[in-house]
């Protein structure tokens, strides 16, 4: 069995390397694969759209996801069985949904058997003491009926993923995630760009709160020379800004929910 692993929590401090030592002491035999730990702080949005983006390119199996804002409050922890098998724990804010609702839930769970939880809960670390152990016991074959009372799906909550706006004369299009490259991940898709009669090669303008910037649309960063602005769909199907051998993000200031703003050169 396999426990994919992916939270906000970075790598510089211990919180990680703990997680992964409460799963091996309840579950030794089970292969952790961490997909990211570098989403950003309390994100929840753009670490829902990672896991569902990675979801289909890992073995079906525990799906630990942790960015937790609301962690010691009244939110849930849960964990949601879809309809291939595959199980996804973590809190009840919408991070698992996007993963969970595309392919079909089956049942949901709340965590609450002290069971398969830590003796000593603290209030900020539910992914040490709630989260992992829980994913552990289920990856070691525990049912999930066992972890506390059925939940119905309806009611768990989701993210509400921003639309583009597609206006007479431009496009507005919201960031969903920066990649480490600076990549600059947006809600908009290819068919949104041809919709709006703009294809590879042509020339766009994208345009922020007090700046404009002229990219090419292209369809890797082979097509741009080094320091050029490109707007490219990436790997995952989402309309993204960077810069052949740059950082897209730092040359424009934008991050996580800015608009950029686009139209025709």
């Amino acid at each position: 069995m396999t426990i994919t692993f992916l939270t906000d929590f970075g790598l510089q401090d211990d919180f990680v390397g703990t997680c992964h030592g409460v799963i091996a002491s309840i579950a030794p035999d089970v292969r952790v694969i961490d997909l990211t730990h570098g989403i950003a702080p309390q994100a929840v949005l753009q670490g829902a759209l990672v896991l569902r983006n990675t979801t289909p390119y890992v073995p079906a199996g525990v799906h630990l996801a942790v960015v937790d804002p609301g962690v010691g409050g009244k939110r849930r922890g849960i964990a949601v069985r879809t309809e291939d098998g595959r199980t996804f724990v973590g809190p009840d804010n919408g991070l698992l949904m996007l993963a969970a609702d595309e392919l079909g839930v089956e049942v949901a769970h709340e965590l609450t058997d002290e069971r398969y939880r830590l003796p000593n809960v603290s209030r900020t670390f539910h992914a040490r003491d709630i989260f992992s152990p829980a994913a552990a016991h289920l990856a070691a074959g525990v049912p999930i009926e066992n972890f506390g009372p059925a939940l119905d799906p309806t009611t768990l909550t989701r993210v509400d993923v921003p639309e583009p706006v597609l206006g007479r004369t431009q496009l507005a299009a919201t960031v969903v995630a920066v990649d480490r490259f600076g990549n600059v991940a947006t809600n908009l898709r290819a068919e949104h760009l041809q919709s709006f009669g703009l294809h590879d090669g042509e020339r766009v303008e994208i345009r922020l709160t007090f700046d404009r910037y002229y990219a090419t649309i292209a369809g890797t960063f082979a097509d741009a020379a080094p320091g050029d602005l490109i707007l490219y769909e990436d790997s995952y199907a989402m309309v993204t800004l960077a810069i052949s051998e740059g950082d897209a993000a730092r040359l424009t200031g934008v991050g996580l929910g800015d608009e950029l703003r686009i139209a025709g050169a």
